[in-house]
């Protein structure tokens, strides 16, 4: 979990205080993503480059490969210089389910209302419209 750590630290380039990682896993896939509370917003960071899913993987495995023994979601925090982990396991949340709500609900529950700022989108993309 501490180079868990260091790799947000990274990521955020420099104080992680205020960084919050929420994490979805399954048989086959993982799902990270980044927020780090910057007082008035919420940003979030693009965990894609880094080695980070490759730390969750390994975390993942150190569990026991028996039924609802490995964790589907982590919430990991970093508050001034202490992270604080929590893990809920398939009994408590079905991740195979694709719930949008989720990572929200996360969000919500950590940071309150404020507003979250995403990166704009890559040159080139477009936006499908129902």
């Amino acid at each position: 979990m501490n180079e868990i750590g260091s790799e947000l630290t990274d990521l955020v380039g420099g104080d992680p205080n205020g960084v919050f990682l929420y994490v979805e896993i399954g048989d086959g896939w993982v799902s990270p993503s980044v927020f780090k509370d910057e007082g008035d917003v919420i940003r979030y960071y693009n965990p894609r480059s880094t080695s980070l899913s490759d730390m969750l993987w390994e975390a993942w495995y150190l569990e026991p490969d028996e039924p609802n023994m490995r964790w589907s979601v982590l919430e990991y925090a970093i508050v001034g210089k202490k992270f604080h982990v929590s893990m809920k396991y398939p009994e408590e949340v079905n991740v195979d389910e694709i719930d949008s709500e989720r990572r929200q609900s996360a969000l919500r529950a950590r940071f309150g209302d404020k507003p979250v700022v995403y990166p704009p989108p890559p040159a080139g993309a477009f936006e499908l419209k129902p």
